[in-house]
């Protein structure tokens, strides 16, 4: 019997959990689902026959080892900030990893060890990254066995609310973690547009925008994600003139969370200590300089030089910023005291779905004529535990598990998806399950 440990039973894994747990009946699998808290592994095991959940802390050395060395196959679920922990052990004990998260500098220098000990380290299988990676390479390879040559590519991806429970006037809910919705796009973006080097600092990323169709949900905004640059290696596109990944919100949305980043309040790089309960307007002053003669929303407005019948401001009024609310917080980051507040407000309800798309653009030529394609994808959720986010999420990195498992999989060191032996099979098995895309060819005037 096959042993497999999922370290992390959160919300994003709980499809692949249902999938390992499935398949090990046919497969002949025993899953150890481990989590610091227990009632969430019991919960995610569902008393079904080949689980196996465990209370488990990751900084317990004893315990990881012993957890680890006893697993044929390890998946991290954990933050990636700890990946680091589990893969070193990984090689200790020569034992497969698979991650959802982006390969870290430190996750990539281990790839001699890696090969050396005949493992894989497989990242970036999940959604964005992950799903995004495999369907852009299908494409890529596509397109260069026909002899095209690819001038352009852009991608975007967005987790956001089903339509049908959009309602609020952010058109937006936290279907993920908040978190790292609030840190989202910290540092500089770097993109090439037209052979021209982008470089887009923090304070400029949420105004610069374009405007993304998408099928039949209408239009979005895109602003630039992380470093685009490093994909020109990844995805073969060295000599591409744009290259460009972006983060999709529905129209509006930037301009009304720039306010936030122009305040200063997503800002995790100190902490606010206050010796009475904090209010929501009290931490709002903090940011704004001393003016007795308006109102807080007036100074707020003045000070940032927008119009309080503006729609952005219309946003951040709803969110309750310049309410009496106690926040509850002794002492905290202004992007964890920024969380609290919108989490009041952006989490999803009971009975709410989320929706997950996704958009490839390439421009390419071919025999002469230039073309575009459009590559599509959207993804809705069932209910509030499988969403479409643990769908996209979780699913590749199931199959994935099952691939290196059965031996189909056979590559060893640090990894991505890129390659066909790991994109093809496991496209194929997302397409069964509901995940495929759409494609559309035009001329390029």
């Amino acid at each position: 019997m096959k042993k497999i440990l999922v370290i992390g039973s959160g919300k994003s894994a709980v499809t692949l959990i249902d999938y390992l747990l499935n398949e090990s009946v046919n497969s002949n699998w025993n899953i150890t689902i481990a989590d610091y808290n227990i009632d969430h592994a019991l919960k995610s095991a569902k008393n079904h026959i080949n689980s196996r959940p465990i209370s488990f802390d990751i900084n317990d050395v004893n315990q990881r080892n012993q957890e680890i060395d006893r697993a044929d196959i390890v998946v991290s679920m954990l933050p990636a900030s700890m990946h680091l922990l589990v893969a070193k052990a990984c090689i200790s004990f020569k034992k497969n990893l698979v991650t959802a998260s982006y390969v870290s500098k430190e996750i990539y220098e281990l790839d001699n060890l890696a090969k050396e000990n005949g493992i894989i380290l497989l990242n970036e299988i999940g959604l964005d990254p992950g799903i995004d990676h495999m369907s852009a390479m299908k494409v890529i390879d596509d397109l260069k066995s026909l002899g095209a040559n690819i001038i352009s590519f852009k991608s975007f991806c967005g987790g956001l609310i089903h339509p049908n429970f959009d309602n609020n006037p952010w058109n937006y809910k936290f279907t993920w973690n908040p978190r790292n919705v609030v840190l989202a796009g910290q540092g500089t973006a770097q993109y090439l547009l037209d052979k021209n080097y982008k470089y887009i600092p923090y304070n400029k990323l949420f105004k610069r925008t374009e405007i993304v169709n998408i099928l039949n949900e209408g239009e979005f905004e895109a602003y630039a994600n992380r470093d685009s640059l490093s994909y020109r290696e990844s995805y073969g596109l060295d000599n591409i003139s744009t290259i460009f990944r972006g983060t999709l919100r529905k129209k509006g949305f930037c301009k009304a969370w720039d306010i936030f980043v122009q305040l200063g309040m997503t800002s995790d790089e100190y902490k606010i200590t206050n010796s009475e309960p904090m209010k929501c307007s009290d931490f709002t002053k903090l940011f704004l300089p001393k003016n007795d003669n308006l109102s807080l929303a007036e100074n707020l407005c003045s000070y940032l030089s927008i119009a309080k019948n503006s729609d952005e401001f219309k946003k951040i009024e709803w969110l309750g910023i310049f309410s009496n609310d106690i926040l509850g917080l002794d002492s905290a980051t202004p992007a964890q005291f920024l969380q609290l507040i919108t989490e009041k407000k952006l989490s999803l309800e009971d009975n709410d779905k989320d929706m997950i798309v996704m958009q490839h653009q390439f421009k390419f030529s071919i025999n002469d004529k230039f073309k575009r394609l459009n590559s599509s994808l959207i993804v809705y959720g069932d209910n509030q535990r499988n969403t479409a986010m643990a769908k996209t999420v979780g699913l590749p990195v199931a199959i994935s598990v099952k691939l290196i498992l059965n031996g189909s999989i056979k590559s060893v060191g640090v990894k991505i998806p890129t390659s066909k032996d790991i994109y093809i099979p496991i496209l194929k098995e997302l397409e069964e399950n509901g995940v495929n895309f759409i494609e559309e060819y035009s001329d390029l005037k």
